[in-house]
């Protein structure tokens, strides 16, 4: 009971209900069901220094194809490689030439890789950022401020001043570290997989989709709108 207790304050009633549903909807099926809900988040880049020269024994790399996979990176290197080939680039934290961190970017849309969906932005002053990931031994460290120091640096010479994201609703530590940096709402969306069928509710266009195969994929557009992201690439005060 205490675990349900903390889980609701955590993650709210509609989300831990649904996270229960999902539990059991996996177990029942054993693995070939799966029901996810993504909120889509926006956040802002600002102008002033995020770390004011804390963490300097943490060096940033810039990830493209042309350095592959970097040694000691948790996730298959189809996935990395399926990313590059989408255009996407990553910055990766090392300390001591070991692998402490990394987040992963992409400028228009974004093909989701643990469902059928593609996340397209508006045509500029956003940026789509996606798998923010800390080694363990780090996460009390500057390790994340360091790599969000880099993006932030990197993508507002890129002409970005907001970066969007999606979180699942399952995942409280996430939705933690999210509300501390401050982020704005943008919409939400429910995927339930079974086998090769997907069915998707969201809070925006296209609203409803049955997808049979890997052929039909919805294309989300995350709607940002003043006071949270100018279309413009003048910079915005924070």
């Amino acid at each position: 009971m205490n675990r349900i207790l903390r889980t609701i304050r955590q993650l709210g009633c509609f989300n831990a209900l649904l996270l229960a549903i999902a539990r059991l909807t996996e177990w029942c099926s054993k693995g070939h069901w799966r029901l996810q809900r993504y909120l889509f988040l926006a956040q802002v880049l600002p102008a002033a220094p995020l770390c004011a020269g804390r963490g300097r024994d943490i060096q940033i790399r810039l990830l493209t194809e042309s350095a592959g996979v970097p040694q000691g990176c948790p996730r298959p290197a189809a996935v990395v490689q399926d990313r590059y080939r989408q255009g996407a680039q990553g910055l990766a934290a090392f300390r001591d030439n070991r692998l402490a961190g990394f987040l992963w970017f992409v400028f228009g849309a974004y093909q989701e890789d643990e469902v059928r969906a593609q996340f397209v932005l508006p045509d500029s002053g956003c940026v789509w950022d996606f798998d923010v990931w800390v080694h363990p031994e780090e996460r009390l460290g500057w390790t994340f401020r360091r790599l969000w120091e880099a993006a932030r640096l990197l993508l507002r010479a890129r002409g970005a001043r907001w970066s969007c994201s999606r979180v699942s609703a399952f995942n409280a530590a996430s939705l933690r570290a999210h509300a501390a940096i401050g982020t704005t709402p943008l919409g939400s969306a429910i995927f339930l997989n079974c086998g090769g069928w997907q069915w998707m509710l969201a809070s925006m266009p296209p609203y409803l989709h049955l997808s049979r195969s890997a052929d039909t994929v919805p294309r989300l557009h995350i709607t940002v709108k003043e006071p949270v992201c100018p279309i413009s690439t003048k910079s915005a005060s924070s």
